[in-house]
């Protein structure tokens, strides 16, 4: 599975609101969202998921209704100070 990040605009969601955006968002299966990353003073979320690929992925997102703002395919992370290695 391919490893994908969002941005998306939550526009006047309270933090219950949001807790159950992510709820939904953990519920599904035909995509895993892996985590979520919230700022409710900027009003926007980041979402780590693990799709077959990109058209897969949007298509689930049109299907939910569920917007974002861009989607990257993720294909190289370090995590701490380790060095790059492939996802």
């Amino acid at each position: 599975m391919a490893r994908y990040i969002s941005q998306h605009t939550l526009a006047c969601l309270t933090r219950q609101g949001a807790e159950g955006l992510v709820a939904r968002l953990h519920a599904q299966s035909a995509v895993t969202a892996r985590r979520a990353l919230v700022n409710m003073q900027e009003g926007k979320m980041l979402v780590e998921f693990e799709a077959p690929g990109r058209e897969e992925l949007e298509k689930w997102l049109a299907e939910q209704k569920f917007h974002f703002d861009w989607l990257l395919r993720v294909e190289l992370e370090s995590i701490g100070d380790s060095p790059l290695h492939a996802v």
